[in-house]
């Protein structure tokens, strides 16, 4: 694919990075010098120049792109800039990354408004991210597939765990859940039965979404928050406001910290089930006096990477069991998880990720990303002339790489548990663990 990309922040070149190996890549930046920055780096033509003026878009070949990604900080100049590539090029689809949600709200009233194909929205995905970690204990990551019916999750086994020490087959005692990954030192390993777990690491496990939740209860059972969990969340943002929606959703009602009056009252008229609590957050008298030391989980979404770490920080020290922090640098999360944050959410990791999945999906119906981009987690409909049709999968996995685990199969919307002895239909939905080296391989034979 010939695929262009507008603006060289951190998601643009997130996304370059990934597309360069198998793509003719054009990135399109303003700023002279990060334009130079990214030749460099990575194996991508740029050019310097405004995204959203015609000759520029031109000189980047848009005419005969597949794909325009428009990634920058500002959701009008994406906007602006995808309906300048429409019109230059009807056929080119077009992704614009946008953080305001009344924007998607427009698109998705008549999708293709704007002259775009498909909208990211950051701040939701953010948000997205940030609940479903939220319902699950001790996990670092969380996703679902096949409609909801199969859940993937990392989770890091904690010195206090029940499974430490214990080997894959001793602690696989769940029905419908596999371990599909131990991450050891960075390094991505396929568990064996006698594999051992040791505390630090992190194992990824896919299985229904009971079976999940029970395993992450099972090893981090001081985590385990009682069926009506207590979540604070501080800061009344964008992301904020979008994480107490979607956890009244799911029947909780959160705590919100918002130090601005006007906009405390507006959350307050938009969430009702949420109580929307107006103060400084750094004021640890207001924090005391609240009791935000008795909550199960602090989220902490404001402006400021640093306010966040603070923020959770402080919750850690009146008590709170978990904390999770939005991170805005990316670079920054492993050293906020390494001084204190539990979990550390980028959104501009997580709107790359989303735009990486749709472009990358290929032959799969849904990729979840593990460590960045050391392993991934594919959906993938087994189609009548698949090599592993009608195969029973200890027969399948021969012909596929090591590095492979099958790690649940859906079969008329219902979930099987993956067995040697299970059998390959055509129609089924299998979701798989991948090294990323070998994806490629492994989507042609399924």
């Amino acid at each position: 694919m010939h695929v262009v990309i507008i603006g060289a922040g951190q998601v643009g070149e997130s996304i370059a990075a990934d597309l360069q190996h198998d793509h003719d890549v054009v990135v399109v930046e303003n700023r002279a010098d990060r334009a130079d920055e990214l030749t460099y780096a990575l194996d991508v033509l740029t050019i310097t120049g405004d995204g959203t003026e015609l000759h520029t878009l031109e000189e980047a070949g848009v005419d005969e792109a597949d794909m325009v990604l428009a990634t920058t900080d500002d959701d009008e100049t994406n906007i602006v800039a995808c309906s300048t590539a429409k019109a230059l090029a009807p056929s080119t689809f077009t992704i614009a990354r946008i953080k305001n949600t009344k924007y998607l709200r427009t698109w998705e009233h008549d999708e293709g408004a704007f002259g775009i194909d498909l909208m990211v929205c950051t701040n939701l995905l953010t948000a997205e991210s940030i609940v479903r970690v939220v319902g699950l204990p001790a996990a670092r990551d969380a996703d679902v597939f096949a409609g909801g019916r199969v859940q993937m999750a990392e989770f890091e086994i904690g010195e206090g765990s029940p499974i430490v020490d214990q080997t894959v087959e001793e602690a696989d005692r769940f029905d419908s859940l596999t371990f599909a990954a131990i991450i050891r030192n960075g390094d991505v390993e396929v568990p064996r039965g006698d594999s051992c777990l040791l505390a630090g690491d992190r194992v990824v496990v896919i299985g229904s979404p009971h079976s999940v939740q029970t395993f992450a209860r099972t090893i981090a059972p001081k985590e385990s928050p009682d069926e009506a969990a207590e979540v604070v969340v501080i800061g009344g943002s964008e992301i904020g406001y979008h994480v107490c929606r979607l956890l009244e959703e799911r029947g909780l009602s959160p705590r919100l910290v918002e130090q601005d009056h006007d906009r405390a009252r507006t959350l307050a008229e938009h969430l009702p089930e949420t109580l929307v609590m107006e103060s400084d957050a750094t004021d640890m008298g207001f924090l005391e006096r609240e009791h935000v030391g008795d909550a199960d989980i602090l989220v902490s979404t404001l402006d400021s990477d640093e306010k966040n770490l603070l923020e959770c920080l402080l919750a850690r020290r009146l008590g709170v069991e978990r904390t999770v922090a939005v991170i805005d640098r990316t670079s920054y999360v492993d050293l906020f998880e390494t001084v204190g944050v539990d979990v550390g959410v980028s959104p501009r990791e997580v709107v790359a990720e989303e735009i990486t999945r749709f472009t990358q999906s290929g032959s799969a119906e849904n990729v979840a990303f593990i460590e960045s981009d050391r392993a991934e987690v594919l959906e993938v409909e087994i189609s009548a002339d698949s090599a592993l049709a009608g195969k029973r999968i200890q027969d399948a996995m021969a012909d596929l790489p090591e590095c492979v685990v099958i790690g649940a199969i859906t079969r008329d919307r219902e979930f099987i548990v993956p067995r040697g002895d299970t059998e390959l239909r055509a129609g089924d939905h299998v979701v798989v663990f991948v090294e990323t080296a070998v994806v490629d391989e492994v989507t042609a034979l399924l």
